[in-house]
């Protein structure tokens, strides 16, 4: 295929070079998924043909019948429209080559042998899709090619939802990389400083807030969503979400979305501004699947306000006075109420804490919780509307300080007059915990370093698993092998019986 992968040659030449290259090594495809030199030249071909095809000439030879020669071979070439399993052929504005994007993050891929060029399927549209993340929306592809003498059809096959496909007339194993599309986002440089600008000066947070979309939307799967915690960022998750990736049957049922917001802002704000994304969800799909959430660390104090219901008489039965004078002066559509009175999400049948601190955090109340929040400076706009909303009086009985403002580091103090109240509404679905205890083994006198047993404990809970790790424990195999059990769970299907040998090994 040389002269096919040489810039100097026509498009059209070496789009034929490529058909015949694969043409020629077809019916020598085996029925497994075992590597051979004829495999490996026909996964090229297809791969590296999709790629050209679609770059070339600002896609002008794409998604519409070709007639191609080269080496005095002619082939009539064909996409095969869009189906349960094949992708639209217009639905992506470019591909990528699987071994040509490397991301640290990612330590050890996902990758299912088999037949096809295995791709990364780039959507990137303007104006920009719904839920898209900034360098658009991508899924794993696998192209195929079948022969009918010179009548050629090229697909652009779903692995995840189907991991076989009859290609020249055998079913075989689709080859893929599901690693590579969650590569495919690469981090910014200075990711530990995106976190803490996020925490300390909200207005700097580089992204936009709300949910963005890792996968196209899929009506027939679950939504997945992930929520990050104090001084994090969305790619906290790159290995779970790896992880989880590894499971078959995660990948089928699942789509993974993760909503982003700098953690500087209070608990109440963030947790409402995820409510009017998922809000937003419902809008653009009303027929999605129900959600999944998942929350890690506040993340997890965020998801939990997702599935509680607060009534203005719920916080004047803790807060008395305090909470009547506040609901007496601000109208029902004020910020303050809309972030403190709500109703349980009914599309939300799930959830899972990570490391949450519902109780709040020691730490929080210590020298370098007290630093963290002085240091926190929210947006203008925000902290104006607070301002207007409450009297130095209310902001001392709340705060303990008649001139600052609230915000996050401040909500994990376990003084957190809110707290009781939203631990005394009634979570409205299944919930599950997953709790660090650092592997000493001392629950429940345990901590994962930051947040107490204590205060991450649930009653009520379907399950609650210790795993020997610190808070940051969202990406450990026995974290996420304990995902993958309580996902199957939902789905009622039955766990493997190794699943931290299929699972977690996803993350070593």
């Amino acid at each position: 295929m040389r002269e096919a992968r040489s810039a100097n040659v026509p498009v059209e030449t070496r789009a034929a070079d490529y058909l015949q290259a694969a043409s020629i090594t077809a019916p020598l495809l085996g029925s497994g998924p075992q590597e051979t030199p004829a495999v490996n030249t026909y996964n090229s071909a297809c791969g590296e043909l999709t790629v050209l095809l679609r770059s070339s000439g600002g896609g002008q030879l794409w998604n519409h019948p070709l007639t191609l020669t080269g080496n005095n071979s002619t082939y009539h070439l064909r996409l095969e429209p869009a189906s349960h399993a094949v992708w639209a052929p217009n639905y992506f504005t470019s591909f990528e080559l699987e071994q040509q994007i490397k991301e640290k993050l990612i330590r050890k891929e996902n990758i299912q042998e088999g037949v096809g060029g295995a791709l990364v399927g780039v959507r990137l549209v303007n104006p920009p899709d719904k839920f898209a993340p900034r360098r658009g929306i991508t899924a794993a592809v696998t192209a195929t090619l079948d022969f009918h003498g010179k009548d050629a059809t090229l697909a652009l096959r779903r692995p995840a939802k189907q991991p076989t496909a009859s290609v020249e007339g055998k079913t075989r194993p689709l080859a893929a990389n599901f690693s590579a599309p969650i590569s495919y986002y690469k981090p910014p440089s200075n990711l530990a400083l995106v976190g803490l600008v996020g925490g300390f000066e909200a207005k700097h947070y580089p992204a936009q807030i709300g949910l963005y979309f890792l996968q196209p939307y899929d009506p027939e799967r679950i939504p997945l969503v992930f929520v990050h915690g104090l001084f994090s960022t969305p790619w906290t998750w790159v290995q779970t979400i790896n992880g989880l990736q590894a499971d078959p049957e995660i990948r089928k049922h699942y789509q993974f979305w993760v909503f982003a917001y700098p953690t500087g802002y209070p608990i109440l704000y963030s947790a409402l501004r995820l409510r009017q994304e998922l809000a937003r969800v419902d809008q653009a799909y009303p027929n999605h699947k129900p959600f999944v959430v998942v929350g890690h660390s506040m993340g997890g104090m965020l998801t939990h306000d997702q599935v509680i219901t607060l009534t203005e008489g719920m916080w004047e039965k803790d807060m008395g006075e305090t909470a009547k004078a506040i609901f007496n002066k601000e109208p029902s559509d004020s910020l303050i109420v809309r972030a403190t009175t709500f109703r349980a999400n009914p599309r939300i049948k799930r959830v899972v804490f990570i490391c949450t601190p519902h109780r709040g955090s020691d730490m929080a109340s210590g020298g370098l919780g007290k630093f963290a929040i002085s240091l926190i400076n929210l947006p203008g706009q925000l902290a104006t509307v607070m301002k207007d909303s409450l009297s130095s009086g209310e902001l001392l009985r709340l705060t303990g300080s008649s001139k600052r403002l609230p915000n996050s580091v401040w909500g994990l103090k376990p003084t957190n007059p809110a707290l009781p109240v939203i631990n005394k509404a009634r979570i409205s679905v299944p919930y599950h915990s997953i709790i660090g205890d650092r592997g000493k083994g001392d629950s429940p006198n345990s901590t994962d370093g930051v947040v107490a047993y204590w205060s991450s404990h649930l009653d009520g809970a379907q399950s609650e698993k210790i795993v020997p790790g610190p808070h940051g424990s969202c990406e450990l195999p026995q974290t996420i092998a304990e995902l993958d059990r309580i996902l199957r769970l939902h789905l009622g299907i039955r766990s493997p019986s190794k699943p931290a040998a299929t699972v977690a090994e996803a993350t070593r």
